[in-house]
């Protein structure tokens, strides 16, 4: 009400509980409540005081005018009270909550604070227009003091209805904001708390004699979060006070474990240093003895089974040199400190060692298979034979003939498989090809009787 000004408020200081806040409310309506209101209040209880009192029907009325005062007196107070306690909650709604649903329901409360106004301002012009302590009072005035009193009694009563639907309807708001003012004092907490576990992670693991530059530029990054936090939700608002405070929180556990873990992963990055330039210098020896294996494949087997092999030990040469130069800026990042370079530059090296490693063990690879089918092709023939009537009987399971979709390329699978066979003939077999060929035959079926058991699959 604008007769009776509520006591400032701030939505960031815990609420009074429940059955503390009457006897707060009522000593804050009592200094707050306007001087005319001071005033009438004394005679709206007192009775009537030592005044000399006159029998008959103005005395009777003079009664009932007073009771109808007192009525609306306690009326007046508590819708007051009501106004005074929505107003807390309207507050605490509007420091956390900037949705359409918290600003309506603002709007609503001005709407309302408007009307409990002008049931106010009629209650306190009734009392100031009647004075029932007179001894004169004669009975008509009393009658109209009572019914204008009792007029303004009702409004009150009314105006406090629709006030209390009013309140009862801002409860999941009031809720939620709340529930984020509490979280709000923990969250704070645990972020200035996650901020000095970071900071003492860091100071360890720079005791150690780690420099740790990257986590401290981190660490620095986040100083005028804190500030903004130290200012407190009524600066910066208590969403965004929430959302500063978690986001700090997560940063600074991050810095936290990886200054913790900084000393392992230094370690783990010399013990790789140390096995991958081991791996470098068991690959130059690999390397060297690509040269005999590929003159074995260009004396005894076709051109064809071994010309893609033929570039293998340069390329092995300048890639093992490649990663030595890697290496070595490995190193050197390592002794500065720079632990992400280190680590990529180490990744590279690997990816270099493994391409190496894999066109090296190729040229044994081919050698040996090479060797084994012009011993015996046969055994290639009878691994591919197996795999075709294997797909063929699945083709035919629980049918009289099998579905064109898959009897086909089975069909070509064993047409091809036939036309490989048939490169052997002649003086200088390419076995590579017919290595090839199989291998692409046994593949297309394979194709075949995963197809065949998906669609089985589907139909189950």
């Amino acid at each position: 009400m604008t007769a009776t000004p509520s006591q400032p408020y701030s939505p960031l200081v815990p609420r009074a509980p429940r059955s503390v806040r009457p006897a707060l409310r009522d000593t804050l309506t009592l200094i707050g409540l306007p001087l005319v209101v001071a005033l009438a209040l004394p005679a709206a209880f007192a009775g009537g005081g030592t005044r000399r009192w006159f029998g008959g029907r103005a005395e009777s009325q003079r009664a009932e005018a007073q009771a109808a005062k007192d009525a609306a007196a306690a009326a007046f107070y508590e819708l007051d009270t009501a106004q005074r306690d929505l107003r807390i909650s309207i507050e605490t709604i509007t420091a956390v909550d900037d949705s359409p649903a918290a600003r309506r329901a603002v709007a609503d409360f001005q709407a309302l604070g408007q009307r409990i106004d002008e049931a106010s301002h009629r209650y306190i012009q009734a009392v100031d227009a009647h004075d029932l302590d007179r001894d004169d009072l004669e009975a008509s005035a009393a009658a109209q003091a009572r019914t204008a009193l009792t007029g303004a009694k009702e409004e009150l009563g009314r105006v406090k209805q629709d006030l209390d639907r009013f309140t009862a309807g801002l409860g999941s708001l009031l809720g939620k904001a709340e529930t984020q003012l509490a979280r709000l004092a923990p969250a704070v907490e645990r972020a200035r708390q996650g901020l000095l576990a970071a900071s003492n992670a860091l100071d360890a693991v720079r005791g150690s004699g780690l420099k740790a530059d990257d986590l401290a530029a981190r660490l620095a990054a986040l100083a005028p979060e804190l500030t903004k936090l130290n200012q407190g939700a009524g600066a910066h608002g208590v969403p965004q006070t929430l959302e500063r405070a978690e986001r700090v929180a997560r940063e600074a556990e991050a810095v936290r474990v990886e200054a913790e873990r900084l000393p392992e992963r230094a370690a783990e990055i010399d013990h790789r240093l140390v096995s991958l330039r081991t791996r470098a210098q068991a690959l130059t020896t690999r390397a060297g003895q690509v040269e005999p294996v590929l003159s074995e494949l260009r004396r005894r087997f076709t051109v064809a089974c071994w010309q893609d092999l033929q570039h293998v030990p340069e390329q092995a040469a300048e890639s093992v040199a490649q990663a030595e130069v890697k290496l070595r800026e490995a190193q050197a990042a390592r002794d500065e400190q720079r632990w992400p370079d280190s680590t990529a530059l180490l990744s590279t090296v690997r990816a270099l060692l493994n391409t190496t490693d894999e066109s090296v063990s190729a040229a044994g690879d081919r050698l040996r298979r090479l060797n084994a089918v012009q011993k015996d092709p046969q055994q290639e023939v009878d691994r591919t034979r197996f795999a075709i009537r294997d797909a063929q009987r699945l083709a035919m399971a629980g049918r009289n003939t099998p579905d064109p979709r898959h009897a086909r390329p089975l069909d070509d699978a064993v047409a091809r498989l036939d036309r490989a066979i048939g490169t052997l003939d002649g003086r200088h077999p390419d076995y590579w090809h017919f290595l090839t060929e199989t291998e692409a035959v046994r593949q297309a079926v394979a194709r075949v009787v995963t197809q065949i058991r998906e669609e089985r699959g589907a139909g189950h």
